[in-house]
């Protein structure tokens, strides 16, 4: 084989190794086209499900605070509202704390109102031997009424006529000075509390007691009428 025809064959050897190259260099540019192209759609879905993700939390987020704000506005109407029935039933009771405070200036009216309070204590309490306080400014005229109690009391029940002890030591409050406001001191509109002689039982028959006994038992109706239906709670 002379020189020409190994050049020749030297050339085709290289045309053959070129295009090879070329052909695998193509192969590799299109696989790595490839694969460029779905590492993208990849992490441009990752990157759309972040975002979907991150607009969902803030979302919740947001629905949350609705939620929180809606509750925390409820709640302080709520207690506005029944802040308001408070206010109206503290300012009814007070009104008629202050008419208590007239009754006993009708003396015949008052007297038969202690011996009504006299009566139903005994009625109440049904012991032979009671002890009885009173206001000591009301002590003369519970002193004239106890026999016409008794009598009453023994007529209804029953039974003999029991002993009725006033305590001499021991009164309740006076009624509230006017002048005096905003006085927390103890005091009594009037009435009567009538006891067994052991303390054991007791029955606390003021005006005071009576007046706070009613404003339990018709608070709800007190409510209604006053303010409306009391609101039901809600989960």
């Amino acid at each position: 084989m002379n020189d020409a025809d190994v050049s020749k064959q030297i050339q085709q050897m290289v045309r053959f190794i070129r295009q090879e190259a070329e052909e695998k260099a193509n192969e590799i540019s299109i696989s790595a086209e490839e694969e460029f192209n779905i590492e993208r759609l990849q992490l441009l879905e990752s990157a759309k499900r972040k975002l979907r993700q991150d607009y969902d939390r803030k979302l919740k987020q947001v629905d949350i605070r609705k939620r929180i704000d809606y509750s925390t506005q409820l709640n302080a109407s709520r207690i506005k509202y029944l802040q308001a029935q408070d206010d109206v039933v503290t300012s009814m009771k007070d009104s008629a704390a202050k008419d208590l405070l007239r009754v006993s200036n009708d003396k015949n009216a008052y007297k038969k109102l202690l011996k009504g309070l006299i009566v139903e204590s005994l009625l109440r309490l049904k012991e032979p031997s009671v002890l009885l306080r009173c206001r000591e400014m009301d002590k003369k005229v519970v002193e004239s009424v106890i026999e016409d109690a008794k009598k009453q009391y023994t007529d209804k029940a029953k039974v003999a006529s029991p002993k009725i002890t006033i305590d001499e030591k021991v009164f309740l409050p006076p009624p509230p000075n006017p002048k005096l406001t905003n006085s927390h001191d103890l005091h009594c509109s009037g009435g009567v509390v009538l006891a067994s002689q052991d303390g054991k039982i007791v029955c606390e028959n003021t005006l005071d007691a009576r007046l706070d006994l009613a404003f339990r038992q018709k608070l709800p109706q007190i409510r209604k009428t006053l303010v409306g239906a009391p609101e039901t709670s809600r989960a």
